[in-house]
């Protein structure tokens, strides 16, 4: 269940702006991008990503936690873009491997692999884990940042790690993350995986924030 976090002190204050039009969405990742377009289609702002206006920013993950690091993102690109910005961090978390590979989840197994030698490394870990011990969630903080103080949102989604992949949607651990009837996270239709994930609820909740701040 989604929950509202905590607010970030000045360090994630932009320069004061005129009516806020405009959302820049603080991240590379395209399928990431793609979700953000969906879940915020709504709004009455103009939803860009960095590439649109202009902004090549790369935010080093110093922190030790999901929020950390999506406050840091946020005001980064709030400060560059002198707009709102939304930015989160996510990860899953596999309780037979005491929480790995969490905050770590995309640069696990070093930087040489991509999302499946990623999702390949996760599976030959949990050879012969047998699956009532491969429990695992998703975990989202999505941060709003560039006017006043930033707001975070955290939530997550529970499941379980599969023992294949399966499914062709979706991107990162998604084609070994089970949901409760046995499909994956890739097996899912975008509107089903934007109503469950864990980044859909958070995204949902930081919606709601906005509308709040526009009016």
């Amino acid at each position: 269940m989604g929950r509202l976090y905590r607010g970030l002190p000045a360090l994630a204050r932009a320069p004061k702006l005129a009516p806020v039009k405009r959302l820049v969405l603080a991240t590379q990742n395209p399928g990431k991008l793609r979700e953000f377009r969906r879940l915020l289609a709504g709004l009455p702002l103009e939803v860009v990503a960095p590439a649109d206006v202009g902004l090549t920013l790369d935010v080093p993950e110093e922190g030790d936690s999901y929020t950390a690091h999506s406050e840091a993102k946020a005001a980064a690109y709030a400060a560059a873009g002198r707009c709102l910005a939304l930015a989160d961090d996510s990860g899953i978390e596999v309780d037979a491997l005491a929480g790995r590979p969490g905050v770590h989840s995309a640069r696990y197994g070093g930087p040489g692999l991509d999302d499946a030698g990623r999702t390949a490394l996760l599976l030959y870990e949990l050879e012969g884990v047998p699956a009532e011990r491969r429990t695992a969630r998703y975990r989202a903080v999505v941060t709003i940042a560039g006017c006043g103080p930033a707001r975070s949102f955290e939530a997550t989604m529970e499941g379980r790690i599969a023992t294949a992949q399966r499914g062709s949607g979706g991107f990162g651990y998604d084609p070994v993350f089970e949901i409760a009837d046995g499909r994956t996270s890739a097996e899912l239709s975008e509107e089903e995986k934007d109503a469950l994930s864990h980044r859909g609820k958070a995204v949902r909740l930081a919606a709601a924030y906005l509308r709040e701040l526009l009016t």
